[in-house]
C-alpha cells in the first residue's frame, strides 16, 4: 500500500475546462497524403472519410482475444 496521502481533486482553472474541439478538413494536402497511402481505391477512400460507396460489402468485425 502506498505512502503518499490521498489528494482531492480540488478546483480546476476555467482555461483547462474548456476544450477547443478544431474541425479537420478532409481535403487538406496532408489529409490527401495520408489518404493516397492508406485508400486504394475511390470507394476506400470514401468509406474512410465517412461516405459509404453504395453496395460496397460491409466490413466484418475482428473477436477480440
Amino acid at each position: 500500500k502506498s505512502s503518499k496521502p490521498k489528494r482531492g481533486k480540488g478546483k480546476r482553472s476555467k482555461k483547462q475546462a474548456k476544450k477547443v474541439v478544431k474541425e479537420g478538413d478532409i481535403f487538406s494536402p496532408d489529409a490527401m497524403l495520408n489518404a493516397y497511402y492508406i485508400c486504394h481505391n475511390a470507394p476506400a477512400f470514401l468509406e474512410c472519410r465517412g461516405f459509404p460507396w453504395p453496395g460496397s460489402p460491409k466490413k466484418k468485425k475482428k473477436k477480440g482475444k
